[in-house]
């Protein structure tokens, strides 16, 4: 029985290990990528992100339908446009960068749905809106996968500036100069990411992946490197479990990953050792001399 729920979905249907293998590459880009966003306190900005793709994806499915490389390209453009105008907009203008951000996540939303509504079907609009991660096919997880490796690869290469400018950016820039070049890198990397998310999960959904698995494994550790090892570990486990969920209950895919991250965010919350409202309500006994 146990091997019927848990595995044999696994073993008889091919979109399914399709799609779990996906949801793992997904989780070992984006997982770190999270961590960093959340320490860095730029949650809000990995949301806008993933909107800011859409238009860009939308313009590769006016061009060439649902292609993979088009929509990817114009995703990856959009997005780093984005970017690029939002910190212009926050550093020449009064505007702060959060409601430029907002400006232009907004105005992305709207123009990505309206390009897709031009020429697509009800059906096209929400595979661009909530993804489809049953119907990965091959050159789809090559991209993902691709993008996870690139992804540790660099996060491997900046590691250092980025924790130490999580930790103390004055320090950082008082002794060196590679902070900048860390956050562009490290902003590539997010949209990137998004990006390999948008194929799986949807624009909507994207980020949710990258940010729930973050904030549960900041319940558990005060590390940097555990956090990322539990957040990877929670992304691994949600699509897992929501994958199961999905095909067992009939529910969609996508919005099944995601509620199963939120629910183990909820367990974390109540009973994470770092902050967890139990462990708030009933600290152990502090250690006497």
């Amino acid at each position: 029985m146990l091997i019927d729920t848990f595995i044999t979905p696994f073993a008889e249907f091919e979109f399914m290990r399709r799609a779990l293998v996906g949801i793992i590459a997904l989780a070992l880009g984006a997982g770190p990528i999270g961590v960093f966003l959340m320490l860095r306190r730029m949650s809000l900005v990995g949301d806008a992100m993933a909107h800011a793709i859409l238009p860009g994806a939308a313009i590769g499915f006016l061009i060439s339908g649902l292609n993979l490389f088009a929509m990817t390209a114009g995703g990856l453009i959009a997005g780093c446009v984005v970017a690029l105008l939002a910190g212009l907009v926050a550093r020449y203008t009064e505007l702060k960068e959060d409601a430029s951000l907002a400006t232009f996540y907004l105005l992305s939303l709207a123009l990505g749905v309206t390009i897709v509504s031009m020429k697509g079907t009800n059906i096209d609009l929400l595979h661009v809106l909530f993804g489809s991660v049953l119907a990965l096919d091959n050159h789809t997880l090559l991209l993902i996968a691709t993008n996870a490796t690139i992804t540790l690869t660099v996060l491997a290469l900046i590691y250092r500036p980025l924790v130490i400018e999580c930790v103390d950016p004055g320090f950082m820039r008082s002794v060196s100069s590679a902070g900048a070049p860390a956050h562009l890198a490290f902003m590539a990397l997010v949209v990137l990411n998004l990006v390999s998310a948008f194929h799986a999960l949807g624009t909507l959904l994207a980020v949710g992946l990258m940010m729930l698995p973050a904030a549960i494994g900041r319940f558990w550790a005060r590390d940097v490197t555990l956090m990322i090892v539990i957040a990877t570990c929670a992304g691994v486990v949600s699509g897992y479990v929501g994958l199961l969920i999905s095909f067992h209950a009939g529910v969609p895919s996508g919005p099944a990953i995601i509620l199963v991250a939120g629910a183990l965010y909820i367990v974390s919350l109540l009973f994470g050792h770092v902050g967890g409202v139990v462990r708030q309500m009933f600290p152990g006994r502090h250690l006497e001399a």
